[in-house]
């Protein structure tokens, strides 16, 4: 079991040799809950990924051709290797993303589930045969597409690699990862694990870098497609440049995701719900709550609401913000709204920070209360633990609202009645949709993808969709005799 890196410069990880950058360009891996540097990241430069993509062309030709069942032996032992390390792979997230050590830990056993579904792919990744005429027969066969990159954001260090990492290497690919300057920690341990599960040298490579690596890679001619998870304006941006140079993209951006509250919601459930998908992560995760669409009179449901985030401590029930700029730019929205007249029913710059770790950057929870549709708390993704309040007449108006955001990651609902439960989704522009539940990641095999300006590229980043994603399809007619001449085709 590897130990934390303190201080020291990273290393790239390529042909399965851990190399130092040469790169002059390096920036420091800071601890947000206590503010210490805990490491020193290279920012690569386009050379470094030349010599990934060459090593993994060499290391693939072989790994392609392993059989299905061999390949997926390596996630099977990765996954078992994961479990029997869950708590110091989530002490690696927490010291690098500034999670609670409870929500680091549920990050790494979702990403246990991945590494099942990946292990299943010989029962679900199956051609289809068919005797199409007497004596002929059709069939499809699938195969890796090469060498593969994967781009991942700072809030799921470890879980959002292994969204696309195992599928994409148990259907015979080489994956070139590129993770988080903020948060590059854990996939130096993903390196590790793989090499330990006994993946073959150069199959798996990890680039540290920045924008330089990110624009590379869109451009590289020897990566074939790239899966990547951060903002709707990079996932645009990586999407429209990668398929410009001829690549398969699979890019998941932002959202606004909205939560709305009829009044027979249930008060204690919908309150605890409500407060956890804003909070969790320090609200910064694509599926967190940041609107709520308030129908008719349910003040005392709000007020229950303000009540269990006031009551949250800093540091044990929520993290820390990942960066100063980030926390700048969330305090930012507040001072805005204050000075533009907003009611603040709860302020998280005035949250009592005394249990918090010293030097972290913690931030308490905050409600702005009556906003318009048209304000920017209402329609901008913040990533921090804010919840925008807008007073709705009609639950047509709260679905209008929430239809005419550009996103369409996720969406909720807070009610007792199934028969409105079931109007809101059938209506409702979100790819993923709760019902009393504020942050509805489906579990495998259902895929996680959203809708609209959330995701470019079509398809869900997980499940079934993604083994169409990491492969091609080759179609095979046989025929073996003419003796049984019936028809045009035979």
């Amino acid at each position: 079991m590897s130990e934390l890196l303190t201080t020291s410069l990273l290393p790239n990880v390529i042909g399965g040799q851990r190399v130092l950058s040469p790169s002059l360009r390096t920036l420091p891996v800071t601890e947000p809950m206590t503010g210490e540097i805990i490491a020193v990241v290279p920012l690569s430069g386009a050379d470094e990924l030349d010599a990934a993509v060459n090593a993994a062309r060499e290391a693939q030709v072989e790994w392609g051709r392993t059989p299905l069942k061999d390949r997926v032996q390596v996630l099977f032992r990765m996954k078992t290797l994961v479990e029997a390390e869950q708590d110091h792979l989530a002490e690696i997230i927490t010291r690098e993303n500034g999670k609670t050590r409870a929500e680091s830990l549920g990050s790494v056993l979702r990403a246990v589930e991945c590494l099942e579904f990946a292990a299943s792919l010989p029962q679900i990744a199956t051609g289809e045969v068919l005797e199409v005429s007497r004596g002929v027969e059709c069939k499809t066969m699938r195969y890796p597409l090469g060498v593969t990159g994967v781009i991942t954001p700072f809030n799921f260090p470890f879980m959002v690699p292994l969204w696309m990492i195992p599928m994409a290497l148990g259907l015979g690919n080489a994956v070139i990862l590129k993770p988080s300057e903020q948060t590059p920690l854990s996939a130096i341990e993903i390196a590790r694990l793989l090499e330990a599960s006994g993946l073959p040298p150069g199959v798996f490579s990890v680039v540290n870098g920045d924008r330089e690596i990110v624009e590379a890679m869109c451009d590289h001619p020897g990566i074939s497609a790239i899966g990547f998870v951060g903002s709707t304006r990079v996932a645009r941006k990586v999407y429209e440049r990668g398929v410009a140079a001829g690549k398969r993209i699979r890019a998941l951006g932002g959202a606004k995701n909205p939560l709305v509250v009829v009044p027979d919601a249930d008060p204690e459930m919908t309150a605890a719900n409500v407060v956890a998908s804003v909070t969790g992560c320090a609200g910064q995760r694509c599926m967190a709550a940041s609107v709520l669409l308030a129908v008719g009179d349910v003040d005392h449901i709000l007020a229950l609401i303000k009540e269990k985030m006031e009551a949250l401590v800093l540091g044990t029930d929520m993290g820390a913000i990942i960066s100063q700029v980030a926390y700048e730019r969330i305090t930012g929205y507040l001072d805005r709204a204050e000075a533009g007249g907003a009611q603040l029913l709860l302020d998280g710059r005035n949250a009592s920070l005394d249990e918090a770790p010293e030097g972290g950057l913690f931030l308490g929870a905050s409600i702005i209360d009556h906003a318009s549709p048209e304000h920017e708390t209402s329609c901008d993704e913040i990533f921090g633990p804010t919840l925008t309040v807008i007073r709705c007449d009609t639950l047509d108006e709260a679905i209008a609202i929430e239809n005419d955001n550009p996103y369409g990651n996720a969406a909720a609902i807070y009610t007792s009645s199934g028969g409105t439960a079931q109007y809101f989704i059938d209506r409702v522009e979100a790819g993923m949709v709760g019902v009393n539940i504020g942050v509805p990641v489906p579990r495998e095999p259902f895929a996680f993808g959203g809708w609209n300006a959330s995701s470019f590229g079509g398809g869900d980043i997980t499940g079934p969709s993604a083994i169409d994603f990491w492969t091609r399809t080759k179609k095979i007619t046989t025929k073996w005799s003419d003796r049984y001449r019936s028809n045009w085709m035979s």
